[in-house]
């Protein structure tokens, strides 16, 4: 997706500050404070690969929001399957997720080391899904490798390397290659298809960009793409939207002309708010990799173990990747004019809203959806009243947040959509239900031995 710009010319900025923060990861891997010494434990190590992930979302231009969700999921599912072949009081989840294949077993009675079979199998995976990130992206996943390579051998017996190296490479290639069957592996033209039929209909959704690439919408048919754990990408569905009207009165010029009032006199805090939950493409982790930025300090925060990491990863993934098909498919098949489109035909020609519309249809907000999914999951592996501090933004000049709950995070999440003039509010709220409803579903999985 093209670079997108807060007021002020922020965007720009922060696209600079990526490339920057690659080349200093490079730069890290290869100075001194980054030589080889004590062999790592299997946490350090996916937390490590967790870190250059966040910064290869934001280095790969297909890696719109629900490409980076489906990533996520794999990524996570690797990690976890790497950790429960070793033991750990970790199960598979082959079997639970859908037509996922029996994963490689190791060999009876031989010997391996776990945090090798860990970095083997997170270098690998990393190497598939961002096969076409930038030079600066592949340098960092090389130098990284090598690193934590390196790290993960100390003081193991060559034998046990090598054949711990070859198991974590095949659990990798295993999920790998059940991933090409999803239906989401090929993104064409950063997502936009060349040719799309617009429904015809006031109340459908019409292109909110003059940009060329946009006048058809981002990713139509996601909500096609198969689900993990939930049964179907109908798993959770919605109500419709209040009907549509332009009659002033009608409860949807009534959503609309809330979206209008809140945009006319925002305070400094909610633009603070909608800036710092934009997480735009190319500019940020995305919505996604916000989420797993929460994960990775709240796990930090309790010095998890790599089970413990592994876990929570792999939900995480699930549910958000989950939540992304289960909101694509609504948002396609309601097909929702968007607030921007609307106000300016019934109310004022001239409004602007603060941030810039995404290209696809209204309803319902997808921030809302993966927020309320990714909340439900951590609450239930972290507690219904785990206070924390945000600081996934703080280098990109937002001041870090505060929150009581994860939910309480979600629900300042999708309202920051109404704040940038984005979604009306039925949108906002019932995605947030939508994704309390998906999220139950990678909640279930039997992940304990």
């Amino acid at each position: 997706m093209p670079r997108k710009k807060f007021p002020g010319g922020r965007g720009e900025n922060n696209f600079r500050k990526t490339a920057c923060a690659l080349a200093i990861f490079l730069w890290n891997l290869v100075s001194p404070q980054g030589a080889a010494g004590a062999q790592l434990k299997s946490e350090d190590v996916l937390k490590s690969w967790y870190g250059l992930i966040l910064e290869l979302v934001r280095h790969t231009p297909t890696y719109s929001p629900p490409v980076a969700s489906r990533a996520f999921a794999y990524l996570g599912i690797t990690a976890f399957e790497a950790a429960a072949s070793g033991g750990h009081g970790l199960r598979t989840l082959a079997g639970q997720l859908t037509d996922m294949p029996e994963m490689p077993r190791r060999e009876a009675g031989a010997v391996y080391d776990e945090a090798v079979v860990i970095e083997a199998a997170m270098a690998n995976a990393t190497r598939h899904y961002f096969s076409n990130t930038g030079p600066t992206g592949q340098r960092a996943a090389k130098g990284l490798e090598t690193k934590l390579n390196a790290e993960t051998s100390e003081g193991v017996a060559p034998d046990v390397r090598s054949r711990s190296e070859n198991y974590g490479r095949s659990i990798a290639e295993a999920v790998y290659n059940w991933s090409l069957s999803d239906g989401g592996a090929q993104i064409e033209n950063m997502g936009f298809p060349y040719t799309y039929d617009l429904r015809p209909g006031r109340d459908h959704w019409q292109p909110t960009s003059t940009i060329g690439q946009q006048q058809t919408p981002l990713l139509p048919g996601w909500g096609k793409v198969r689900p993990f754990a939930m049964p179907s990408g109908q798993a959770c569905p919605l109500p419709p939207p209040p009907a549509y009207s332009e009659e002033q009165g009608s409860e949807f010029f009534l959503q609309a002309k809330e979206v209008y009032d809140t945009t006319r006199r925002l305070t400094p805090e909610q633009k603070s708010i909608a800036r710092f939950w934009s997480d735009d493409p190319m500019l940020s982790p995305t919505p996604p990799g916000h989420w797993i930025s929460i994960a990775i300090e709240a796990l930090g925060a309790e010095h998890a173990g790599a089970a413990r990491w592994a876990e929570v990863m792999a939900r995480l993934g699930v549910a958000s990747a989950d939540a992304f098909i289960g909101c694509w498919g609504t948002k396609f098949e309601v097909d929702l004019v968007r607030p921007i489109t609307y106000i300016r035909r019934s109310i004022d020609p001239k409004w602007d809203a603060l941030l810039i519309t995404p290209p696809f249809p209204e309803y319902p907000s997808g921030h809302s959806t993966l927020s309320g999914a990714a909340a439900e999951v951590l609450t239930s592996a972290f507690g219904d009243h785990y206070a924390f501090v945000d600081a996934t933004h703080e280098r990109d000049d937002l001041p870090p947040r505060k929150f009581e709950s994860f939910r309480t995070a979600a629900a300042e999440a999708a309202t920051s959509r109404l704040f940038g003039g984005i979604h009306f509010r039925a949108a906002i709220e019932r995605g947030l239900e939508q994704g309390r409803c998906i999220a139950a579903y990678a909640i279930a999985l039997k992940t304990g031995s």
